[in-house]
């Protein structure tokens, strides 16, 4: 009976070993069909970051977020730069839709930061328009205070979460 168990450990063992083999779909370079092809050695990266039409590609090279001075809705120049990229992928990448999240800091009441989030996110939906963006294919949102990036009492804080955040999606922005 002991020497069953051991037997059944060891099959166990090799049978799930096979089963993570990178070759096991044949050739030993893993240029069999299926999956582990040639086709398939690529497929990990698209719809990654590395992928220029994929949302990850828009949020970690082009910049999905722009900043924005204390009580302000105004663009500054970095802000505007990184809204010509969005809009410039956004152009490229006609079957994504955007929405433009207005934040705000916890400075103020929660009626003034939503409103001032609102101001944030049309602002930055109005530049993208103004560089070719259909309107049909931005939506707005503000969250004010709601959702911040960093809780604490500092201006560090609170320059992280003044800004406006652009969310790529697919499908319908009903």
């Amino acid at each position: 009976m002991h020497m069953t168990t051991k037997a059944i450990l060891v099959l166990l063992t090799l049978s799930t070993a096979a089963c993570t083999r990178p070759d096991r779909f044949g050739g030993a370079d893993g240029a069999g069909a299926g999956a582990g092809g040639a086709d398939g050695a690529n497929a990990g990266q698209l719809g990654g970051a590395n992928d220029p039409t994929s949302p990850q590609f828009f949020a970690q090279t082009i910049g999905d977020r722009v900043l924005f001075q204390v009580d302000s809705s105004s663009l500054t120049p970095a802000g505007q730069a990184t809204l010509d990229g969005q809009a410039t992928w956004l152009m490229t990448n006609s079957d994504y839709l955007a929405i433009v999240e207005g934040h705000a800091d916890e400075q103020g009441t929660r009626e003034y930061n939503l409103a001032l989030g609102a101001r944030r996110a049309n602002t930055v939906r109005e530049y993208l328009i103004s560089k070719g963006v259909p309107q049909s294919r931005l939506r707005t949102i503000s969250y004010g205070k709601e959702r911040p990036i960093e809780v604490c009492s500092e201006e560090a804080c609170y320059a992280k979460n003044r800004r406006a955040v652009t969310i790529i999606s697919v499908g319908s922005l009903s």
